[in-house]
């Protein structure tokens, strides 16, 4: 008998503004090696959150299928940021980052973990979260508001929240 560990479908979100083009690709290379990556959704400039002078942020969103549980996932992340780069300021949680990688997503669950909350509560708060995101599974439901991702995504952009397609960049897999 074959064992075969149960797949997950996790929804993770990317952020950075500091040399953001290498950052994003970089990272979406080392989450490939935590499963694989099923879809990238485009790459969105937003404006730095907390901070008007911060250069702005890229973000996209990846849907990663992966062995991995939520707190192991959580750990990869952080590992990976680690390794490109980031460092907390505890001081500043709106600091300029290398790379910032967040779990938005882990199947239907909802959950609520020592600094984390899934559903993140940023994919019905800010659009560069929720519109790459929609992009990755757009028929995907959001556990909590039983709406998919595409609504959240549409009425974020028809309340005009502050993002902009970047056509500098496209990350392939």
């Amino acid at each position: 008998m074959i064992f075969c560990p149960e797949m997950h479908r996790a929804y993770i979100g990317l952020g950075s503004n500091i040399e953001p083009e290498q950052h994003l690709r970089a990272a979406v290379l080392e989450l490939a090696k935590l499963g694989d990556i099923e879809r990238v959704s485009r790459v969105y400039e937003s404006k730095a959150v907390g901070d008007p002078d911060q250069p702005d942020f890229l973000n996209a969103a990846v849907l990663l299928r992966t062995d991995q549980t939520v707190e192991e996932l959580c750990e990869s992340l952080r590992q990976i940021e680690s390794t490109l780069g980031r460092v907390r300021d505890p001081e500043n949680k709106n600091a300029a980052r290398t790379i910032d990688l967040d779990l938005l997503l882990f199947d239907e669950t909802v959950l609520s973990l020592e600094h984390r909350r899934i559903p993140d509560p940023d994919i019905l708060r800010r659009a560069f979260v929720a519109v790459p995101l929609s992009e990755v599974d757009p028929e995907f439901v959001h556990p909590e508001t039983g709406q998919t991702l595409q609504m959240i995504a549409d009425q974020m952009i028809e309340e005009r929240f502050g993002l902009n397609l970047s056509s500098s960049l496209l990350i392939d897999v």
